[in-house]
């Protein structure tokens, strides 16, 4: 007799499909939370989408568990350029995760403007430029452009912070 982990060695598409149904269960519940008034002129409503969407996603979920299962399995991706035996690169990836925690930390404070240019040049300077000023400048450059894109183009006012009444 085989010990549940030897049957499911080399299954780890079913990490995959336990994330697509609890996501799908997420979804249902979160949808019939919904408070929706009456509306006799929308009979489908908005709760009809994300229900849908839910249900879809638990029929994914069962389906590929029943595939993995079964044997199936998905195929390597042949296409990309990736040595898997080569160890990950943590000189880019800690700085880079970095970059966008000190975004996360900083865009309610600082705003947009501040934060966005952290990002863009940590996220640069992560990846191995080292042209520091004109990287400042193409970051400040890029979240100023997404700034006034969002608020000007969406209509979407992404928080200024300090530089609140100068932009």
């Amino acid at each position: 007799m085989t010990s549940l982990a030897s049957r499911l060695k080399g299954r780890s598409e079913l990490g995959v499909a336990a994330l697509l149904g609890a996501v799908g269960v997420l979804v249902l519940i979160d949808a019939a939370r919904l408070v929706v008034p009456y509306s006799q002129s929308d009979p489908v409503g908005p709760k009809a989408l994300p229900m849908i969407v839910g249900g879809l996603l638990l029929i994914c979920a069962v389906l590929l568990a029943v595939n993995v299962l079964r044997g199936g399995s998905g195929e390597a991706e042949a296409g990309e350029d990736v040595d898997l035996t080569h160890p990950s690169d943590w000189k880019t990836v800690l700085p880079l995760a970095g970059a966008f925690i000190a975004n996360i930390l900083l865009i309610d404070w600082a705003g947009w403007v501040i934060s966005g240019t952290v990002l863009f040049w940590g996220s640069v300077w992560a990846l191995g430029s080292r042209h520091y000023v004109r990287d400042g400048l193409i970051s400040l450059a890029l979240a100023l452009l997404t700034f006034y894109g969002f608020y000007l183009g969406l209509g979407i006012a992404l928080p200024a912070g300090l530089l609140e009444g100068i932009l």
